[in-house]
């Protein structure tokens, strides 16, 4: 805090750089906090001070001498956590515990509260004088305050459970640690093996000693951190950490499959969760409902990371699944999606069509999100207003006017996209259409002159068709609204280190739809498994593309209410290839394995 402090009451004209510098060299000399020096050396009052930080935080000041502490809420914090951070506990109403601190910005110190003592922590500031006081009443002694000239985790540095970060880190001071109201926690390296952080745990908890129990957060801590940036470094798209009855255990999702990575003691999941939920803001105290979060990850001084975080309470506790949003991972240029030229040729002229609506189609996680954000991404430009209405909003980009779908206060698809005609746009994205309502407006946003695209859930882009008139919109608007749709699956990459010819009988190609032809000339490979692809074979992932432009006869054939088959047929007669074929085409190429292909797409 001590840099960020004086930078602050520099700004402030509380200080002068000199006064500020001759602070920071009694401080080195001395040790202590920053604060302390100040008011030692009669730069500042102590009142003077804590009325400053009070304002800057936003936080109550409180005169501790006047307070008479409740023994029963005294117990709640041990004395080696308040001389640690210097805080003081004051008073508990129901789940919310008050808790007076010399440095308020501390969220290092709030998260060890919350997480010890399982409560809402409600921040008030008190001198430090008057908080050393305190605690010297209520604890007894002062070895390990401030007074032994140690330094503790305001004087410049903001000492972490694991890790600790200079107030010069890019990681900022205090104020930088929140964007978004998404709490970030930097981790520089995680070079511990979890194994042994694991083996901390069961030691611990296995102890009786309640000294010992209480430096069970650290090795957490630790483990929590380890499953996040191992997740990271394996390429995971979700963490799922499950309790059961006799274990608990962790899987990433890698390339669309689940791989169980670590199985835990069952006596930890509560611990977990609570470390989990404290980093996404949420209730530690409620175990009953379902919550939704959001953290965001610094790594190193450049990568940020966030995690969408859901907490459901299952049988034998609360299930938390993250969802890793890496925005650096992110491929947002179309011609590197895995698009065949024809279908990216039709896809780039629908896309920058004045008006009329486009389809993405297909199941969660097939990369929906990804193929509308990199649409969106081509047609970002500054003489264009670009309006987008999702749940959740998973990345942000610069030009484009994002709004966060919350049904809960009737901020639903259907009123966004109400709200976006009034605001003058040139092009709508509308994160799903799940109802009639919906679908009504974007309908008529289309044919009024703007360019709408959304996604729906259907098996194939022909059904897309059935599935909107499904919803009671008329025949003759989604003919001549419709312009485009598009349904996509993700199959898994062959490994490139790995890779290897695999023979595969001539029957069993024609099988799964190669010409004969083709079969004479289709070379099949496989990935034997390797260390670089965890033995799977398999590394990355491309899409499947089925691009269905609506031409002149499949209008036709939708006016007259034809069914899904019939303009199937119509759309490959006019060229396009299906989900199996563009599967096909990526087995040809060398880019995937019939397995997958087989795995992600239906026959045709």
């Amino acid at each position: 805090m001590a840099a960020k402090l004086g930078q602050l009451l520099i700004a402030s004209n509380i200080i002068t750089n000199e006064q500020l510098q001759q602070a920071l060299n009694h401080q080195k000399s001395k040790g202590g906090r920053l604060g302390a020096s100040l008011i030692e050396l009669e730069l500042i009052t102590e009142e003077k001070l804590v009325s400053f930080l009070s304002k800057q935080y936003g936080v109550p000041s409180i005169n501790l001498a006047e307070y008479k502490i409740d023994p029963a809420v005294v117990k709640l914090i041990p004395p080696d956590m308040a001389k640690k951070y210097l805080i003081a506990p004051v008073a508990r109403v129901g789940a919310t515990l008050t808790v007076a601190m010399s440095d308020p910005s501390n969220i290092f110190a709030v998260d060890d509260v919350k997480f010890m003592t399982g409560y809402n922590v409600e921040v008030v500031v008190a001198s430090e004088s008057a908080i050393i006081d305190t605690i010297r009443q209520y604890y007894g002694g002062g070895s390990g305050l401030v007074a032994s000239g140690k330094k503790s985790s305001g004087s410049g540095m903001i000492q972490a459970k694991d890790y600790t970060f200079s107030d010069d880190d890019e990681a900022g001071g205090p104020d930088d640690l929140f964007e978004d109201e998404a709490p970030t926690v930097d981790v520089e390296e995680f070079d511990e093996i979890v194994g042994s952080a694991l083996d901390d745990i069961e030691t611990i908890e296995d102890s009786e000693d309640s000294e010992v129990v209480r430096e069970v957060e650290a090795p957490i801590v630790k483990l929590v951190n380890g499953i996040f940036v191992n997740a990271i470094k394996a390429g995971a798209s979700d963490i799922h950490v499950e309790p059961y009855e006799t274990t608990l255990r962790v899987r990433y999702r890698v390339d669309g499959v689940m791989y169980t990575v670590m199985n835990l003691p069952t006596k930890i999941k509560n611990a977990i969760s609570s470390r989990i939920k404290i980093m996404s803001r949420l209730d530690i105290a409620e175990r009953r409902l379902p919550q939704d979060g959001r953290i965001k990850l610094k790594l190193g001084r450049k990568r940020e990371i966030d995690f969408r975080v859901s907490v459901l309470p299952c049988l034998f506790g609360e299930k938390t699944v993250l969802r890793v949003l890496d925005k650096g991972n992110l491929q947002v240029d179309l011609t590197k999606l895995g698009f065949d030229q024809a279908p990216l040729d039709d896809f780039m002229e629908a896309i920058e069509s004045p008006y009329g609506m486009l389809l993405v189609t297909g199941p969660t996680g097939s990369g929906k999100t990804t193929t509308l954000y990199s649409a969106l991404n081509h047609l970002n430009k500054p003489d264009l207003n670009i309006m987008t209405a999702e749940d959740p909003v998973e990345y942000n980009f610069m030009g484009i006017n994002q709004v966060q779908v919350k049904e809960e206060i009737g901020l639903t698809f259907a009123a966004a996209l109400r709200s976006f005609l009034r605001q003058d746009p040139d092009i709508v994205m509308v994160g799903e259409i799940r109802d009639f309502e919906t679908a009504e407006i974007a309908v008529k946003a289309a044919l009024t002159g703007h360019l709408v695209l959304s996604t729906l859930h259907t098996n194939d882009a022909p059904s897309t068709v059935t599935r909107l008139l499904n919803m009671g919109i008329e025949p003759f608007l989604v003919s001549s609204s419709t312009i485009l749709i598009l349904a996509q699956r993700l199959a898994r990459r062959i490994c490139e280190k790995c890779k290897d010819i695999e023979n595969v009988p001539e029957s069993a190609l024609v099988k799964v739809g190669f010409t004969e032809a083709e079969v004479k000339e289709v070379k099949v490979y496989k990935g034997k498994g390797c260390n670089a692809c965890n033995n799977t074979g398999y590394k990355g992932r491309v899409a499947l593309y089925e691009v269905m432009v609506i031409t002149d006869e499949i209008k036709e054939l939708i006016l007259e209410g034809a069914s899904s088959l019939d303009i199937k047929r119509e759309a490959i007669k006019g060229g396009m290839k299906t989900l199996r074929m563009s599967g096909l085409t990526k087995v040809k190429e060398s880019v995937t394995t019939i397995d997958e292909v087989l795995r992600v797409t239906f026959g045709d």
